[in-house]
């Protein structure tokens, strides 16, 4: 369904599930995509266009388009490009060549220009198959195929936990990804997670799972705030706000934002799924890294979330 919206046809996309209505994190909307292959790593590149999908000419399409789009997949560098190697396909072809730098998030993102020639000869459909990422690990239980899930993120290997009853479900996919075989016990999970999951249990990786973590974003009201190198920078006297939210998928809870620079702490209740955090004139000891820590009580139990690293410079004199 779509809530929150001036018409039927329009506002934030909900689906049904387990009972409840859970809102989709924007991501999940992929511009790209790898078809007929092995899994989600490997297969024929093809691109949204106009709401259907259409295959990549080999000529239009290089190594560092490659990187970009392995990356938007949450796959490993590529190893193999080449036209043919999955197909055709049935839908149009794209009709740009992509000229990405290999920096970008998303494939969309990247500069294109006008083919040469405004053909794309049978065979050319460009196939890629990405490496996959050694991103999930299990540490603590002895063997490679037991002990506690954490996966590879942001530089850092973190706890992963799972929505309360889905233990199982989470354990499975797990199990499947590291090529364990099916999952013997699933003793109680983390409470304090870096972050938690949410599986249907049939998906070949974690990365397929919903992602349940809070974001952290830094607004501001003077204009001064601006983006440097290293991240967002903020004059010093001016103001600044750091806003912690989460998706609308259970009511309540509270956010703490942490910050490295000290032992500083704030906590405040979830507002609409928000907390704002004001900062009224920024100095020097405002400089450093910030965290949104969100906890809720869901069905009698306790879990938490963080969220990614905030890095703030203070600049100016």
């Amino acid at each position: 369904r779509l809530v929150d919206g001036t018409t039927s046809c329009s506002g934030s996309v909900e689906v049904f599930y387990r009972g409840e209505w859970l809102g989709i994190c924007s991501g999940w909307w992929k511009s790209v995509r790898l078809v007929d292959g092995a899994g989600l790593c490997s297969g024929r590149v093809e691109v949204k266009s106009n709401q259907s999908w259409a295959s990549v000419c080999e000529a239009d399409f290089d190594r560092q388009d490659a990187e970009v789009v392995c990356g938007e997949l949450g796959c490993g560098a590529p190893a193999a490009l080449q036209g043919g190697l999955y197909g055709e396909g049935e839908g149009q072809t794209w009709d740009k060549e992509f000229q990405c730098k290999g920096k970008e998030s998303l494939l969309l993102d990247c500069d294109t220009s006008d083919r040469e020639n405004n053909t794309c000869l049978p065979g050319n459909a460009v196939g890629l198959t990405c490496s996959e990422p050694d991103d999930v690990r299990l540490v603590g239980g002895g063997s490679r195929c037991a002990g506690g899930v954490e996966r590879y993120d942001q530089g850092e290997w973190r706890t992963v936990g799972a929505v309360d009853g889905e233990q199982r479900d989470v354990a499975a996919v797990v199990c499947r990804q590291l090529g364990c075989g099916s999952t013997v016990s699933v003793p109680p999970g983390n409470t304090t997670a870096g972050f938690r999951v949410s599986c249907f249990g049939s998906e070949s990786s974690l990365r397929e799972c919903w992602r349940i973590q809070p974001e952290i974003s830094l607004t501001d009201s003077m204009g001064g705030v601006s983006r440097g190198h290293q991240g967002p920078e903020v004059f010093r006297g001016y103001s600044f706000t750091i806003t912690c939210s989460t998706q609308p998928q259970y009511p309540g809870g509270s956010f703490l934002l942490t910050f490295t620079g000290s032992n500083r702490t704030q906590t405040q209740p979830a507002v609409n799924h928000s907390a704002a955090f004001l900062f009224p004139a920024a100095d020097d000891s405002h400089q450093g890294n910030y965290r949104c820590v969100y906890d809720n009580d869901v069905f009698s139990h306790n879990f938490s979330s963080e969220s990614e690293l905030l890095s703030l410079t203070i600049t100016g004199n």
